[in-house]
């Protein structure tokens, strides 16, 4: 499939074979202790290991510190950095000086107005990740299940390099690909049978989804 696609907070050998069989070209790992999918850096460094030479593997923080990074690289040896929180511009320098690593800034999305987060991130950041702003009272960043409206990427320069997340899932991948033209999208909980737990055959069906969509088949 020509588009990239990222299956993230996998937990499990059998959820990361079913992400790259179904065309997965990222795997992704969370390590922030209030979400249901936060692994230990001991945990992923074994289902990395196991997605290695496979597809990219990407460790995703929330406002983690020199210590916390140190401990996720070393282990884990990903080929990718997502920072979650609300890490500045100056600390994803300070991120990429340290390991080396391309990083990838997670932003928040819920009206036109907020693409103007995108500026002070532009040369710095080696691409973006436009989540939808977490509904009230969640401690979350992501994986809350709930969609931006893409109709706001219409005015989005080119030139960025984005992947779309946010409240995907087999029922409305075609919608979101057709309006947003997205070349890379990223998907959590709309994979999962309950908060954290992978459903393979939910994986499935969203890659079916997918080549549909590529393919112009109708939902």
């Amino acid at each position: 499939m020509s588009v990239s696609v990222k299956i993230c907070g996998l937990k499990t050998k059998a959820a990361i074979d079913a992400a790259i069989d179904g065309g997965a070209s990222h795997v992704g790992f969370i390590f922030f202790a209030k979400s249901p999918r936060n692994v230990s850096p001991e945990a992923a460094a074994l289902l990395a290991d196991h997605a290695k030479g496979r597809a990219k593997r990407v460790a995703v923080s929330v406002n983690a510190d020199d210590a916390t990074l140190d401990a996720i690289v070393s282990a884990v040896e990903p080929d990718l950095l997502q920072l979650h929180g609300s890490e500045s511009p100056e600390r994803l320098r300070t991120v990429k000086d340290r390991y080396g690593l391309p990083v990838m800034k997670a932003l928040a999305l819920r009206e036109q107005g907020d693409l103007d987060l995108i500026g002070p991130y532009r040369g710095v950041a080696d691409g973006f990740l436009f989540d939808a702003k977490p509904p009230a009272g969640s401690e979350l960043p992501g994986g809350n299940g709930v969609a931006f409206d893409w109709a706001i990427l219409s005015s989005l320069d080119a030139d960025i390099d984005y992947m779309l997340s946010g409240g995907l899932n087999a029922d409305n991948i075609g919608s979101a690909l057709a309006q947003t033209g997205a070349k890379a999208i990223d998907i959590s909980s709309g994979v999962e049978s309950a908060p954290g737990v992978k459903n393979v055959g939910l994986i499935a069906e969203f890659f079916d989804a997918v080549w549909a969509a590529e393919q112009g088949i109708p939902a």
